[in-house]
This record gives C-alpha cells, sequence and structure tokens, in this order.
C-alpha cells in the first residue's frame, strides 16, 4: 500500500515537470537569465558630428589705417558691406542675389541678431563672404563706458567665437561711421586690429526707395570703396541686382573687404 502510494506520487511530479516545460518553452540549453543578468544588446555608436570649419581671424593690413574707410584706389574692386541684423529671409535673399551674380560680400553681424538666428553665421561663411563683429545691442558704442563698450564687443565677440571659431574677421561700431580713440582702443584689446569704416553710405536705411539706394551709390562708388548697407530692409534687396549691374558695366568686382585689402 505504502509502495502504491509513492509510485502516485512520483508519476503525478512527473506529469507536473512534462507540463511546465510545455507551457514556458524552455529551450534546449535551460532557462532564461533573469533580465538583470543579460549582457546589454549591442548598439550601433552614432557617428561624431564633426566641428565647424573655422572661420578666417582678423588680420592687421600693413600700411592701412587703425580705422579703415577705403581700399587701395588702383584696382577695379569694391566691397559691398552689410550691417548683419533684420528679418532673415531678407538676408538670405541678399546672399542668393550676390553668389548668383558672383559677388562676395562682407557682413557685421549685430551679437543679438546672431543669437535669433545662430544658422546665419555658417551661412553666410559657406556663401564665401566675410563676416564681422558690429556689437551685440546695436547701441551708440560712442557714448558708452568704457566697461559697457567693451562689453558690447566681447559679446558679439563671443557669439561669434562659439558658431565659427572665430571673432570674425572684422569690427564695426554701431551707430556710428567712426570710432572714438576709446573704442578703437578696447577692440584691439578685443582682437581686431581695425576698426572698419566705410566712404559710401547708401542711405539705404531711411527707405528712400530701390532707384535712390542705386543712384546713391551709383553716384560715390569708385574703386576700392567701401560701401554702407542693411540685410533689414526690403529697398535693399530690391536694388541689389541694379548696384550689380552698375558695378559690372564699370568694370568694378565686388569682393570681401578682406580681398580688397589683401
Amino acid at each position: 500500500m505504502i509502495e502504491t502510494d509513492r509510485r502516485r506520487v512520483l508519476r503525478a511530479g512527473a506529469g507536473l515537470v512534462a507540463a511546465g516545460a510545455l507551457t514556458t518553452g524552455c529551450a534546449a540549453t535551460g532557462p532564461a537569465a533573469p533580465a538583470r543578468d543579460r549582457p546589454p544588446a549591442a548598439t550601433t555608436p552614432r557617428p561624431a558630428r564633426p566641428a565647424p570649419a573655422a572661420a578666417p581671424a582678423p588680420r592687421r593690413f600693413p600700411g592701412q589705417p587703425a580705422q579703415i574707410t577705403h581700399g587701395p584706389r588702383t584696382r577695379p574692386q569694391v566691397a559691398l558691406t552689410f550691417h548683419g541684423q533684420g528679418d532673415p529671409a531678407t538676408a538670405k535673399a541678399l546672399l542668393a542675389q550676390a553668389e548668383k551674380a558672383g559677388a562676395r560680400i562682407t557682413v557685421l553681424a549685430v551679437g543679438g541678431w546672431l543669437d535669433e538666428h545662430p544658422e546665419l553665421a555658417r551661412r553666410i561663411l559657406d556663401g564665401g563672404h566675410d563676416l564681422g563683429n558690429h556689437t551685440h545691442h546695436h547701441l551708440d558704442i560712442n557714448a558708452m563706458s568704457e566697461a559697457d563698450a567693451y562689453a558690447e564687443i566681447t559679446g558679439c565677440a563671443e557669439r561669434l567665437r562659439r558658431l565659427t571659431g572665430s571673432v570674425g574677421t572684422w569690427f564695426r561700431p554701431s551707430r556710428t561711421p567712426t570710432a572714438t580713440p576709446l573704442v578703437e582702443r578696447l577692440a584691439r584689446r578685443a582682437g581686431y586690429p581695425h576698426v572698419l569704416s566705410y566712404d559710401v553710405d547708401s542711405l539705404d536705411f531711411t527707405s528712400p526707395g530701390a532707384p535712390a539706394v542705386t543712384r546713391t551709390i551709383a553716384g560715390e562708388i569708385r574703386e576700392g570703396s567701401v560701401v554702407s548697407l542693411h540685410f533689414g530692409y526690403a529697398d535693399t534687396v530690391a536694388a541689389l541686382p541694379a548696384v550689380l549691374t552698375e558695378l559690372e558695366r564699370r568694370g568694378l568686382r565686388a569682393v570681401t573687404t578682406t580681398e580688397l585689402l589683401t
């Protein structure tokens, strides 16, 4: 009686083991390891994003004054310089127009504008143009204290360095065509050997209409001229094709300020 009961128990246990194997689908190699003991799944590492190519740094041009208003008058070249601020669509339209005509320009960017549209820094450089510093907040820098003026210059310089690897090729003071001796000295301290001024003011910021902008430039421009223009005005976009056509008619080529002085 005892032996019979013992056999029944053994047979029942074997049946439970077999049923458990079918239910869990165990592999021949044995039960799966707990999740915490499994090795992590192999993953393909993401390729590192390449660092942006460093932009050109400021240069000293021997024989040029601390504040540059124009280049050599002996070569058929001019520099169209744009204050970088305003609607990014306008800026992109101007860049595209210039590039279509084979022209190269110089953009003096406002630091706050770069904060809002950081992609434009690389867009300007990728088009073969010069990129420089036009202060951080575009205030009257000549009227500021030494500390505040220096902060305006370095604030924009830091943003340019972060976005491009360089503080930019040029510094132009804001709200004035020329810098005071103090601002000139502060610009040198920040790494800019020259202050970039101009000898032709297009007056496009007064919104006189595209024909008036073209007439002003055509009436004053000559070999070596540096022209002041702005990104943020529709008149400038409308005038640029006519300006470039006038330059071509006169045998003048629009180049970057660096090329103008090299």
